[in-house]
């Protein structure tokens, strides 16, 4: 894939050390969180060593709105405006698309039809005694909507990264390879599953599964393993 250096990192929980350590090393052009980021300071003063070396770019996972703090110290930080989900960006090179949070069934849990299209029809529904900061519930501001997904079907994309993962994990999801078709992605890449592999019989297309604080390059080789090693396909899914 011709482009500049990318790197991908898988949810890092509060834990920067390997990916600071990989940019200092390699100096890529760019790096992409995969979401669970729970910084325990805004984002760009956890990062504050690598932004003059690298573009910072970021999608949300399921735990970055667990409290105020995790929703604030990425959503409200001087990197706000890197936020991927839902949005097709050209990064060193490359068109990479990001879906971020995951898939609530109060929403929409694939292959089930959704309950809701948008998240002006979910406010609609479920009363002002439910809005957070006079809005979405914050648990539902890392959950996957129809409409931002039905957005990126319309645009192409030569990366995905999503927190979410396609059908080739066992907790994996079908609409996720319908995009990743659509869009025309050669690379995906996934964390929330706290798993590292390349999957086989995936060709044309390589799709890689991110573990924890695991920094890969955009062709799937993985540079930093280091990280908490812990699987959360199932508890995560609420």
């Amino acid at each position: 894939m011709s482009a500049g250096q990318i790197f991908i990192c898988g949810d890092p929980h509060g834990e920067f050390g390997p990916l600071i350590e990989s940019v200092h090393r390699h100096r890529p052009e760019a790096v992409v969180l995969a979401g669970d980021i729970q910084a325990r300071r805004p984002l760009d003063e956890e990062l504050a060593s690598i932004l003059r070396l690298t573009q910072v770019w970021w999608i949300p996972g399921n735990h970055d709105t667990d409290s105020d703090a995790d929703y604030d110290n990425l959503f409200g930080s001087g990197l706000a405006d890197r936020n991927l989900d839902g949005r097709v960006v050209t990064i060193a090179g490359l068109r990479i698309a990001g879906l971020g949070g995951i898939f609530r069934g109060q929403i929409w849990m694939p292959p089930e039809a959704s309950h809701v299209a948008s998240e002006s029809d979910y406010l609609a529904k479920c009363g002002r005694g439910n809005y957070w900061r006079g809005g979405l519930p914050r648990r539902h501001r890392s959950t996957i909507f129809p409409q931002t997904y039905n957005a990126l079907l319309n645009q192409q994309a030569d990366v995905l990264v999503s927190h979410e993962a396609p059908s080739c994990h066992p907790h994996g999801f079908e609409v996720i390879d319908t995009l990743i078709e659509a869009m025309g992605v050669q690379r995906a890449f996934h964390g929330h599953h706290h798993e590292s592999m390349v999957y086989p019989n995936t060709a044309p297309r390589r799709i890689v599964g991110l573990g924890a604080c695991v920094v890969a390059t955009i062709d799937g080789d993985i540079l930093h393993s280091t990280g908490p090693d812990q699987d959360e396909a199932s508890s995560a899914r609420g």
